[in-house]
């Protein structure tokens, strides 16, 4: 056996690399990937398809995301879906709960299903209402028992070099939520492979020629007589 192939049982371990072991080994490979992809692009592979919108990941894969036409190539691989709520990815606690422990993370409910928010959401300040925030965001929390927004908060929060940041943001204030943990917006399809869409009411189109375009006349007036 080459020396270099052997490693000694006994070598020290130093505190640093010991505590960085450590987090590497607390979160399936496959999550950092999914934190950080995109989701709702068009899938590069079915672009001239009208489902070729990305909202699935393989966990066994972790490559980019996967639009329904991809699955065919991803059978008997643990695969789940994306949704979208508030103009963030979210993702239904019944799917992540087999792979990854979501303890201490904020639930909300969306058409009648429990959902985590994957990344973080900042409020400037917290709503009125609640006691309690995120630990890495500050984001309202509804329930005093958790500590995490969301499943990336988990994980910057839990990280050794976490290092909590200044109470004081400037990003804009997001009161989607209320104290109930219920989110306001009943976005979405009604089945399961469908997206949950935002409610924002997109500016109205008036078709040509609609009265709603014209301007409205004035008070007519009678010329003077003579």
């Amino acid at each position: 056996m080459a020396i270099e192939d052997y490693e000694n049982p006994n070598r020290e371990i130093k505190p640093k690399n010991r505590r960085l072991m450590e987090e590497e080994n607390q979160w399936p490979l496959w999550l950092k990937p999914l934190l950080n992809e995109h989701f709702f692009v068009q899938c590069k592979s079915h672009g001239h398809s009208p489902k070729s919108e990305c909202n699935m990941y393989c966990l066994d894969c972790t490559n980019d995301s996967l639009c329904s036409l991809c699955l065919s190539d991803h059978k008997n691989h643990r695969t789940i879906q994306i949704r979208i709520s508030s103009y963030h990815n979210v993702i239904r606690v019944n799917e992540i709960q087999k792979y990854l422990d979501i303890s201490s993370i904020q639930t909300y409910v969306i058409n009648s299903a429990k959902v985590l928010f994957l990344n973080e959401r900042p409020q400037s300040r917290p709503g009125k209402g609640f006691t309690n925030t995120c630990k890495v965001c500050y984001r309202g929390l509804a329930e005093n028992c958790v500590r995490f927004c969301s499943i990336g908060c988990k994980v910057a929060g839990t990280s050794g070099s976490f290092a909590k940041r200044v109470k004081h943001t400037t990003i804009e204030s997001d009161n989607s939520s209320n104290s109930s943990g219920v989110e306001n917006n009943s976005s979405g399809a009604e089945n399961d492979n469908s997206n949950l869409l935002s409610l924002s009411p997109p500016t109205p189109q008036f078709p040509p020629g609609s009265l709603r375009k014209r301007r409205r006349k004035g008070i007519p007036h009678r010329a003077p007589l003579g």
